[in-house]
């Protein structure tokens, strides 16, 4: 590259690392707030907190890196702009193709990241962060049941214990338990201990009573025991496997996933909707800078304004991204919707090209300029020019 080019891929690549933060930051903390009852409410710290949510911030930047390199090369367009450095340019004989060329540096780095993050890194973030909830899940006895606290652990199950102990010894249990509709459990124990073994999770109660309401009975039925499980499986995920997601698996298992698989043979149309989602992810940069710069790549006086062709290049990106996610929803029961998908994205490299070759400069048609001056005329006739002082 020359020292223009340099130039140019400097100034895009640093324009979009920032954007791409500051978008994928703002994103992350608002999804990040949804997690927050991991320190409430299951006693979590502030490290598990943090990394937990941060295993979702690969999945973002896949979905933000096209539309951030899009906003840096329109801010490096306007900067070449207003600095006049484009007409400079095209008067030293550089087409606005030779101009295109630094973008097309920038766009091939930020298409590279992209295809590592949906072929690997996304799918291994959300990977791991379904196994960390499993973990999380499966320790949840000795995260929720908290001294002088009610736990509910389901909806018709409440939990509380006076105190811990050293050894993992849980002091003065209270459990009242609704989950049958016809009966009404209540249990008080001396001490207990959770124990987690090959059979599941159990709370192992010790010196209580043990209190049944039945419906239709008047009278409870009250028995002491010396120990007693209560059966906790259903709160634990240890020992089972954890089942993977469509999203969790790795571009390679989405190419030739197994036979026998249960989730492919009930969700076969899914499998091929991402499949193709993941292949088309480093197409979408290469789309949106080509459309960027063919709305704001010509060369441009100072007098002309740029705020249409800024709008028609949102406009377009966006019209183009909204009709690529209609098409992999519609991908999960039509086959050939992918094939549309593919066929837009062509189109808009090519007509972009096309437009960027010609060196055609994208302006809003006289009769939409005159409409828009006469209204403007009107209404400063309507409301009167300020009187000076």
């Amino acid at each position: 590259m020359g020292s223009i080019d340099k130039y140019i891929f400097r100034t895009t690549l640093a324009s979009f690392a920032l954007v791409l933060v500051s978008l994928t930051g703002v994103i992350w903390i608002t999804q990040a707030l949804r997690g927050i009852d991991l320190m409430t409410s299951q006693g979590q710290t502030i490290l598990t907190f943090l990394g937990v949510t941060s295993l979702v911030i690969p999945a973002l930047v896949l979905i933000i890196s096209p539309i951030a390199l899009m906003i840096a090369i329109s801010h490096t367009l306007n900067k070449l702009a207003t600095d006049s450095e484009i007409i400079v340019m095209n008067a030293a004989g550089f087409s606005p193709l030779r101009l295109f060329r630094p973008f097309i540096y920038a766009t091939v780095v930020v298409a590279v990241m992209v295809a590592f993050i949906a072929s690997y890194l996304a799918p291994d973030g959300m990977r791991r962060l379904k196994q960390w909830d499993a973990e999380i899940t499966a320790d949840v006895l000795a995260n929720i049941l908290q001294p002088g606290r009610f736990a509910q652990l389901d909806q018709n199950l409440t939990i509380r214990i006076r105190e811990r102990q050293p050894g993992g010894l849980l002091v003065g249990i209270f459990i009242d338990d609704r989950r049958d509709p016809k009966e009404r459990v209540s249990i008080v124990a001396d001490h207990g201990t959770v124990v987690k073994n090959e059979g599941g999770s159990f709370l192992i109660l010790e010196d209580g009573n043990l209190e049944r309401f039945e419906a239709g009975k008047r009278d409870p039925a009250l028995v002491a025991f010396g120990r007693y499980g209560f059966d906790m499986s259903k709160f634990s995920n240890q020992g089972h496997d954890v089942a993977l997601g469509i999203r969790e698996r790795y571009l390679w298992e989405l190419l030739s996933p197994a036979p026998d698989d249960p989730v492919y043979e009930q969700l076969s149309g899914q499998f091929r909707a991402e499949l193709h989602d993941r292949f088309m992810a480093p197409i979408y940069p290469f789309a949106f800078a080509a459309l960027t710069f063919a709305f704001l790549g010509a060369p441009r006086t100072t007098r002309q304004s740029r705020n249409f062709s800024i709008g028609g290049s949102i406009l377009a990106v966006f019209g183009l991204r909204m009709a690529g996610f209609a098409c992999s929803v519609m991908a999960v029961k039509t086959p050939l919707a992918p094939v549309v998908q593919y066929l837009m994205l062509a189109a808009a490299i090519g007509a972009s090209l096309w437009i960027i070759i010609g060196g055609i400069v994208i302006e809003p048609p006289a009769t939409l300029m005159e409409a828009i001056n006469k209204s403007n005329a009107q209404l400063l006739r309507l409301f009167g020019r300020p009187a000076t002082a």
